[in-house]
Formats: structure tokens, sequence, C-alpha cells
């Protein structure tokens, strides 16, 4: 797979930083690092600067996803996962993180705080019609199709 080319602009904060990159060479997405300081306390949530703004192409999104390994070990995670940076963004990447965990979370700059996933996006048309079509699970909503 040919990749797609995203170009980046550092800003005077994320000087010294690493950029975004992918650990391993199957991994999916690329780990991106926090470019300040900040204390989430329980429950607490707050959007952390990483240092740059980026110029995805036409066609794609960044997907921002969170780290398993904050999630598991401190239960902090990203909110609105996975959050969609569009094309036509060109401000600076900032990632939404929620501390769902019981102790405060320190995010010290540097700090490994997310994945950014590359993605090609699909448009879609939308057709209003006068009914829908019948399916065997029809209207069923959450928890409709059993718990197995």
């Amino acid at each position: 797979m040919t990749p797609i080319t995203i170009r980046l602009t550092r800003l005077p904060h994320g000087a010294g930083l690493p950029l975004p990159v992918y650990a391993t060479a199957d991994a999916a997405g690329m780990d991106v690092v926090a470019a300040e300081d900040h204390v989430l306390a329980p429950g607490a949530r707050a959007a952390i600067a990483t240092g740059f703004a980026i110029a995805i192409p036409t066609g794609y999104e960044v997907q921002v996803r969170p780290r398993s390994g904050l999630a598991l070990r401190h239960g902090v995670t990203c909110l609105n996962t996975p959050g969609t940076i569009d094309a036509d963004y060109r401000g600076e990447v900032k990632i939404i993180l929620a501390n769902l965990g019981s102790a405060p979370f320190t995010v010290t700059r540097g700090d490994r705080i997310a994945q950014l996933v590359p993605a090609a996006v699909q448009r879609a048309t939308l057709t209003e019609v006068a009914e829908l079509d019948e399916t065997d699970r029809g209207s069923g909503g959450f928890g409709s199709t059993g718990t197995r």
C-alpha cells in the first residue's frame, strides 16, 4: 500500500518534540505526544496541545484514537473517539483526553497520549424516500439483537 503524504508544520511550542510516528512496522496508528503539561482530575477532560498542525490531502481524514495502555492502566481515554480531523482543517491538532479513573492523571510534555490513523473518506448522497425496506431486525435498537 502506498502511503499518503500529510504535510506538517511544527508550532513554536512543539519544538524539540518527536513528530507522530509508527511504533512498529505494522502499527495502524502513529503515536502522538503532548506539547504541554496538564493534570486531569478524575472526571475531567481537556484539549491537550500537540505542537503541530497538518494538511491532510482531499479525500482523506485523520482519526484520533486512544492509546490502550492509558485506558487500561489509568482510565484515560480520548473523547469523541474516533475523532476526525478534516482535510480542510489547518489549526493545531489537539487531543481531547478524559480521565475516567479515580485518581488525578498527570500529562507531561512528551508523553504519548493518542494515535493518529489516516483513512480514506467515502462521501454519500442522501435520498429521501416515503418508507424504508423491511429487514428481520426492523427498527429494533440498542440490545435488540440479543445478549450473546
